[in-house]
């Protein structure tokens, strides 16, 4: 089964970044916690999305999914924290998308190399 690990790397940098973004578009409307909030959790709805569509891809086998969607939780959430402390720049935010992607690739790679308890 083929692993393309490059194409699950650049949809999780896309999706991620645009749940993000969409997520804070929807929470702008309930205040700055809300922009916040809604970013949050449309970063993090963006993983398990990430992790779906490797899945349906064959990019990954079933027992990937989670170590996936969890890698690309862990850099969503890290790259949120750059980006909120490099607001004045838009080269800080948009760089740190890549840990979305880097998250992912990396958990699914952690799930490959796990011992089987078969």
């Amino acid at each position: 089964m083929p692993r393309n690990r490059a194409a699950l790397f650049f949809i999780a940098c896309a999706l991620g970044g645009l749940g993000g973004a969409l997520g804070s578009i929807a929470g702008h409307a309930f205040g700055k916690a809300g922009l916040y909030a809604g970013g949050i959790l449309g970063g993090l709805s963006a993983s398990m999305l990430v992790a779906r569509i490797a899945l349906w891809r064959h990019w990954i086998v079933r027992s990937q999914f989670w170590p996936t969607a969890l890698g690309a939780a862990i850099g969503f959430l890290a790259a949120c924290a750059i980006a909120v402390n490099m607001l004045s720049s838009p080269i800080g935010p948009v760089l740190s998308t890549l840990l979305i992607g880097g998250g992912a690739v990396l958990g699914a790679r952690a799930a490959d190399s796990a011992p089987s308890l078969e």
